[in-house]
């Protein structure tokens, strides 16, 4: 699991998967997001604008590759 360190209270989902280079823009961010391949906390997580805090976990599955993503605050 990959920890991202982040130094604001939050970071949207969509931020969250350009800032770990997940996807390399908003266009890629949102079609991997609206098309439920992404999974926050264990549950799909369709919208981009969701916020994520601290200790939140993020799980993106996608063609056979998962990436996992864990957001600390600090």
């Amino acid at each position: 699991m990959e920890k991202i360190y982040i130094t604001t209270p939050y970071i949207t989902l969509g931020q969250l998967l350009k800032f770990a280079d997940v996807v390399s823009d908003g266009a890629d961010a949102k079609i991997l997001i609206t098309e439920g391949y992404v999974k926050l906390n264990g549950n799909v997580e369709t919208r981009r604008g969701k916020k994520i805090y601290n200790n939140d976990e993020v799980v993106v599955e996608y063609e056979g590759e998962k990436i996992m993503l864990k957001v600390i605050n600090e």
